[in-house]
């Protein structure tokens, strides 16, 4: 599972050759979240609430990147970074 991006804690992966619709998990110490990338919803799992809003603001700011990344994961080739937040 690469990593695009970590910030705070907060680890954001994308699986190759995952399923629509276009997502990437977030994890935190034990708590893991699928979050919907075009509309920012959380598909499965929980993150704490702090994590989550920062999760959620990260993913409106790199919009086009993540689904740039989505179509490279979904084809089974590398992934690009991700600025954290700072």
């Amino acid at each position: 599972m690469p990593e695009v991006s970590n910030f705070y804690g907060i680890r954001i992966c994308f699986y190759f050759l995952d399923h629509n619709p276009p997502h990437f998990h977030a994890e935190y110490g034990t708590f893991k979240a699928l979050v919907d990338i075009q509309d920012g919803a959380v598909i499965r799992g929980h993150l704490p609430g702090k994590q989550l809003k920062l999760v959620l603001a990260w993913c409106e700011i790199h919009r086009e990147e993540l689904l740039k990344n989505w179509e490279l994961a979904k084809s089974g080739n590398p992934v690009n970074p991700i600025n954290p937040l700072i």
